[in-house]
């Protein structure tokens, strides 16, 4: 299995992190939005270090943290299981065939398997944004979105019924 995998809009988060996200070892699961739709699966999560340089504005704000949301289409064979946010975890993929699926995997140390599934190979990257942990680890505070219409709508993660949010 690899950490590594391509993000079909990888051009939005490019600004930030050039061409690859980075190993993504140590994640912070902040949520698992599963839509029969597709079917897709979308991981919330903070990735494991932000870029450097900051953005100014990020920086002059005290960003500690970037968060994203990783999109996986047309997914199947799901097994979610001991699911209790926030979870910091090591997200791995692997290719299933030739057929451009993969299979993604994410496991913590204390408890293994959390979640694992198959997919198309096209990631999607939404809603990225950088904050200020607060000291109980919790991200309820004030975001700064990359995106304009996020930034527009957005001074913080939106309540989990907000579809327009979670689901797109």
């Amino acid at each position: 299995m690899t950490t590594g995998f391509p993000v079909r809009n990888m051009q939005y988060l490019a600004p930030l992190y050039g061409t690859e996200l980075p190993a993504l070892e140590r994640v912070r699961v902040r949520s698992i939005q599963l839509n029969w739709r597709g079917p897709t699966v979308t991981l919330r999560l903070d990735l494991p270090e932000p870029p450097l340089p900051l953005p100014q504005a990020w920086a002059e704000a005290g960003v500690d943290t970037v968060q994203c949301h990783l999109v996986f289409l047309g997914v199947e064979d799901l097994s979610l299981s001991d699911w209790n946010p926030p979870v910091t975890a090591r997200l791995s993929v692997s290719p299933l065939d030739a057929k451009s699926r993969i299979k993604m995997v994410l496991e913590t140390s204390e408890n293994g398997v959390l979640l694992e599934f198959s997919s198309s190979s096209d990631v999607l990257a939404h809603h990225l944004s950088g904050f200020r942990r607060r000291p109980d680890g919790t991200d309820s505070g004030p975001h700064l979105f990359k995106g304009g219409i996020d930034r527009r709508l957005y001074a913080t993660v939106p309540e989990p019924h907000v579809r327009v949010f979670h689901e797109r």
